[in-house]
Parts: C-alpha cells; structure tokens; sequence
C-alpha cells in the first residue's frame, strides 16, 4: 500500500487520522493559505486544501498519497478564524453564539507517482447556547482558543455549550472521515476493510464491559459517547416529526418522576431526558398512545398516553420500562445485530460519531417491536427500580392491564404503545410475578401463552 502522509500539524486531525487505522506519517505544510473568499467559502477551503497538500506532495520523492485540509468558520456573511489574543476569541465566540454558523472543511488528495488529485468539501451548521462573559472566560481559561478555527472546540468542553449540529460531526473536529474515506477509496485505498483488519487483530473498536442492569459480561463496538451520540441525532429528527408539548406542568411531572427513577438505575453515567411530545397532524387518527426510548438515555412519551395515565404510579411504571431498556442497551442490541459484527467494526471506526448506520438502525427500528426476552427484562428492571424510588411497583400491572385494554378497542395501526411493546399479557404475569414473588394459576395461562378467557 502506497504511504500516506498528512499535509498538517493539527493534533486534532492527528488523532482523527488513527480513527482510520490506516498507517500515516505527518508532514506539514508550509503553503501560504488565502484568507479572503474570491467567489465562496467552499471553494476557498478546497483551495486551501489544495495548495497544502501540492506543497508536501512537490517535496516528497516517495510513492505516496498526500492528504491536505483546510477547515474555517462562516457566520454572517464572514469568516470568522483563528484569533489572534483572547480578546478577539471571546468576540469571535459571542458572534457565534448570536445565530447559527457553518463549519467548512476543504480536503484534498494528492497521488505523488501518478499526479492525480482529488478535492471536495464538507459543512456542517451548528448551533451554539449563549454563556455569559464569566463564562466564556473560564472556558478560555481551561481551553486555549488561539490553535482552533472559530476558537471553540466541539470535541471537547466546547461540547457543552453546542447542543445541535447538522452534518458531519467530524468535520467541525477538522477532518470529515466519512468523506476522506470515500475520497481514498477512489485512490485504491479502502480504509473500511484495513479497518476490519485492524480491529478484528485487537487494535480497537470492540470493547467488552460488565453491565450491572443485565447482569452480564457484553460485547459492543458502540462506545457510551457513540450510544449518546446516535440518541441525540435521532432526537433531533424525532423532534422534527413531532411537536414537544409545551404545557410546563406536564413536561414537570414526566422529568420528576423520571429524575427519580434515573437516581436508582443502573447506568448513572448518561444525561437522561425526558420530554412529552405529540404528533403535528392527527389527521383525523385518535392521540398515539405511546412512549419510546433511545439510546444514550432519551425518553420521549406521547402526550396520548399521559392523558391516559390515571396517577404518579402508572407514569413511573412507563418511564422505569423505557429506562430499562436503556441500561440494559436493547436498541444498541438490536443494531448489532441487524448490522452484523463486520459491518459494525466499520461503522465504529470509519463514520462520524453519530455513527450513520446506527442512527438509520435507530430511526427505522424506533416503533417496532422488542422481542418478548428484551420487553419482559425491560418491565424486570422497571419493577426493581420503581421499588428502589419508592413507587408501588403494581403500577407495573395495573399499567400493562390498562393499555391491554386500550389496544383491543382499537383497530390495527401501526405505532401504538400496545404494538411497540407486544406480549402484554406475558408482560403482566411476569411483572405481577416479580413483584408478589409468586405465580398465580392466571399468571401461567398468560405466561403460556392460552387465552386469558380461560383464567378468569
């Protein structure tokens, strides 16, 4: 395979590069860059990118692939980059904060035997919360601004402050690795397979950890950032498709109870939310009465359902099911295994960190159905920390009961909470089981599956 050098001294695009597991060595450029848009930023940056990476590839006597990038920041009209002090960064950064911007990367490729070259550009918009002159101060204080286009860095505490983007996520780091590794393939060098090759020798990407909710030593190549990661993309859609209540008391009450069930779970280590939603346009249909969880730790609950829900109770019991299938990861389960542990590897090392197969996994699998194994280990888990947040775990049942009467009065749609959590009457032997210790002669009818007629 032909070396690859990279046209850049930025730490940053450094470590992306090893995400790649392609061996690479650096090389920096001494191209003079423009710093004026001639006609628009897209051309500026492949420009850029462009002059740097012909700069190494003049000087470099091997076979080798050169990769040049070049990354600015565009709001309003301008370009706002690197600062000179940090005066300039806290103003750089107040604008930024003013409105939603762009990130632009230029990134090219030059092949030195041959002469080929290849440029293209990614963008990437992002949204910023305001903070306060304190607070910017403090954030300068713990990141230097002065080495960064735009003077944040979204990769590290400037995530705290960045709760939106659209487009590549890599991008704004410095370097669009789902674009680069397309952008090699065409060079005859295909990352996804090095990268297969590299992480099924041990080199990373598969990671296996004790899971205290499942009790049970996992195997998974989606990190914890990746999990919240692919949970924040698919909330940003979901939110698109549906509205977010705007009734405070009742966006109240779901965030209470469910602050008090994620006290007492078994994954302390994710940002929960919590938020009531429901659909634009009903179109004639009845409200959804649903609830849906993603990974990473965000629960959306349709405001169908909380018109349905009779006391505090039944809410925790909903919340504590969805969380459940949160700590015990069943929608990461579920895009391992439609994906394929090959395919997998890929996804973990090649994409951005919203990672796109996952997110596309995700969105699809969103109303269909757990497996009865997964649902009946998520309501175990609801049962185990309702009790431990002092709600009365029979609001597990009495729940399940109330919604088993509500899907047999409907006519079939799809997306009900009924049809999104299947095995009712299973899930309410099994859950009135765990909580009474016992299993009654009704609890094996419905556990076996018999019409429940029989049992009364």
């Amino acid at each position: 395979m032909k070396k690859i050098i990279l046209a850049s001294g930025s730490a940053q695009r450094k470590n992306l590069m090893k995400l790649l597991k392609l061996p690479f060595v650096i090389r920096r450029s001494g191209a003079e860059e423009i710093m004026k848009i001639k006609t628009n930023v897209a051309d500026l940056v492949k420009e850029n990118a462009f002059i740097k990476a012909l700069d190494v590839a003049e000087e470099t006597k091997e076979d080798a692939i050169v990769i040049g990038a070049d990354t600015v920041v565009y709001v309003k009209g301008k370009l706002v980059l690197k600062p000179k002090d940090l005066k300039e960064a806290k103003k750089n950064l107040k604008e930024l904060m003013s409105s939603p911007h762009w990130v632009y990367t230029g990134v090219a490729l030059i092949d030195t035997s041959t002469g080929k070259s290849l440029v293209d550009y990614e963008k990437t918009k992002i949204f910023m919360t305001k903070l306060n002159d304190d607070e910017i101060d403090r954030y300068h204080q713990e990141v230097p601004p002065m080495d960064k286009a735009g003077g944040f860095d979204i990769e590290g505490r400037g995530g705290l402050f960045i709760p939106r983007i659209e487009g590549c996520y890599f991008n704004v780091v410095g370097l669009p690795l789902a674009k680069l590794a397309q952008m090699l393939k065409k060079f005859g060098v295909h990352a996804m397979m090095l990268a297969i090759m590299f992480t099924a020798s041990g080199c990373g990407g598969i990671a296996t950890s004790f899971n205290p909710a499942t009790d049970a030593q996992e195997t998974s190549v989606y990190s914890t950032d990746h999990e919240v990661q692919i949970g924040a993309a698919v909330a940003t859609e979901i939110e698109k498709e549906f509205k977010v209540v705007e009734d405070q008391a009742l966006n109240a009450r779901a965030e209470r109870i469910s602050d008090r069930i994620v006290k007492v779970c078994d994954r302390k280590e994710l940002v929960y939310i919590t938020k009531v939603v429901e659909e634009k346009d009903l179109k004639g249909e009845k409200p959804m009465v649903n609830a849906v969880s993603l990974p990473g730790g965000y629960i959306y609950i349709f405001k169908g359902l909380m018109d349905y829900i009779k006391n505090d109770d039944q809410l925790a019991a909903v919340i504590a099911h969805e969380v459940g299938h949160i700590t015990a990861r069943h929608s990461i389960k579920r895009i391992q295994a439609s994906y394929g542990s090959m395919a997998l590897m890929v996804a973990a090392i090649v994409t951005a960190p919203q990672v796109a197969g996952g997110v596309v996994a995700t969105m699809e699998s969103m109303f269909l159905a757990y497996s009865q194994e997964d649902e009946i280990q998520a309501d175990s888990l609801g049962v185990k920390y309702m009790k431990a947040a002092g709600f009365d775990p029979n609001g597990m049942t009495a729940m399940l009961e109330q919604l088993q009467e509500y899907d047999r009065k409907q006519p079939p749609r799809p997306k009900i909470y009924g049809r999104t959590h299947p095995y009712v009457h299973q899930r309410i032997a099994s859950a009135d089981r765990m909580i009474k210790g016992e299993l009654s002669f009704r609890d094996y009818i419905r556990l076996t599956g018999e019409r429940e007629d029989y049992a009364k």
